[in-house]
C-alpha cells in the first residue's frame, strides 16, 4: 500500500493548515496536513507529523516522534507517542508510525519503541476501541479490530484482519496470525496461528474462524482445506512436527496453507495448544 510522503508536508505550519481549537497547544514545529482538525485541550508535540484529513478530538496527547498518515481519528483522551513503559529505555531516538484510516478510540495508548531507530507500528484501516494499549515495538498490521481494553505487551505482532475480544492481555513477543479470532477476556501467552479461533483463560482452540473467513471471501473449498489442516494440527493426537508433515502431504498447498505452515515454523514462543 502506497504511503504518504511525509517530507511533502510543509513545516512549520503551512498556510491554513488546520482547524485548531483555541485551547489546543500545537508546537510550532509540528507538521500538519490540510484539513486537520485539532480539538479542545489537545496537545501536539514538536516532532509530530499529522497527515491530511486527520481529526484529533478533545484532550488528546500526541507527542514524541510520531508520524501519522491520512484520515485518522483520535478520540477523547488518547495518548500517542509517549515514552515506553520499559526499564531498558534510555532516551534513544525511536518512533511511532501510524498509517491511514484508523479509528483510535477513547483513552487508547500507543507508546514509542525501545531501541535506537526502532518503531511501534500501526497499519491501515484498524479499529482500536477504548482503553486499548499498544506497548513499545508492537506491530499491528491492517484491518484489525482490537476491542475495549485489549492490552498488548512489548514486541507483540498482530497480523492483518485479526480480531481480539475485549479485556484480553497478550504476553510480550506473542504473534497473532492473520484472520485469527480471539474471544474476549482471554489470556494469550503463546502465538495464535492464522485462521483459527481461540478463547478462554487458560486459552483453548475452538476451530477455524469460519464466519470471519466467509465474510472475507474465502470459498468453500479453501475452508475445507483449512479445516483439514486444523484437524491434523489440533485433533489428530500428533505433535506439531508430525502434524506439519501430514499437512504438507494431506492438504492442498494453497497460499493460505503455506502461510499457516510458515507462521508455525517462525514461532519462537510456540503456538497455543
Amino acid at each position: 500500500m502506497e504511503r504518504m510522503n511525509l517530507n511533502k508536508i510543509p513545516g512549520p505550519h503551512p498556510v491554513q493548515p488546520a482547524d485548531i481549537h483555541p485551547t489546543a497547544v500545537v508546537h510550532p514545529s509540528a507538521r500538519l496536513g490540510h484539513n486537520v482538525v485539532i480539538g479542545p485541550h489537545s496537545v501536539i508535540g514538536a516532532d509530530v507529523v499529522l497527515g491530511p484529513d486527520c481529526v484529533v478530538g478533545s484532550s488528546v496527547l500526541i507527542e514524541g516522534r510520531t508520524h501519522v498518515g491520512r484520515n485518522n481519528r483520535f478520540f477523547h483522551g488518547a495518548a500517542i507517542g509517549c515514552e515506553p513503559q520499559d526499564k531498558k529505555f534510555a532516551g534513544e531516538t525511536s518512533y511511532v508510525e501510524i498509517g491511514d484510516n484508523n479509528d483510535i478510540r477513547e483513552y487508547c495508548t500507543i507508546h514509542a519503541a525501545t531501541g535506537e531507530g526502532e518503531k511501534t507500528r500501526v497499519g491501515d484501516n484498524n479499529l482500536l476501541m477504548a482503553y486499548v494499549h499498544i506497548a513499545h515495538n508492537c506491530h499491528v498490521h491492517d484491518g484489525t479490530v482490537l476491542a475495549n481494553a485489549v492490552n498488548l505487551a512489548g514486541h507483540v505482532e498482530v497480523e492483518s484482519h485479526a480480531i481480539i475480544g475485549g479485556l484480553t492481555p497478550v504476553h510480550q513477543f506473542v504473534r497473532i496470525g492473520q484472520f485469527a479470532f480471539v474471544g474476549g477476556a482471554s489470556r494469550l501467552p503463546q502465538d495464535v496461528p492464522p485462521f483459527i479461533k481461540v478463547a478462554g483463560n487458560p486459552v483453548e482452540v475452538a476451530g477455524i474462524n469460519s464466519i470471519g473467513l466467509k465474510r472475507r471471501g474465502f470459498d468453500d473449498d479453501e475452508l475445507r482445506n483449512l479445516k483439514r489442516a486444523y484437524r491434523l494440527l489440533y485433533r489428530s493426537g500428533l505433535n506439531v512436527t508430525q502434524a506439519m508433515d501430514k499437512i504438507a502431504t494431506g492438504c492442498e498447498l494453497s497460499t493460505n496453507i503455506e502461510e499457516l505452515m510458515a507462521f508455525i515454523r517462525r514461532s519462537d514462543r510456540g503456538i497455543v495448544r
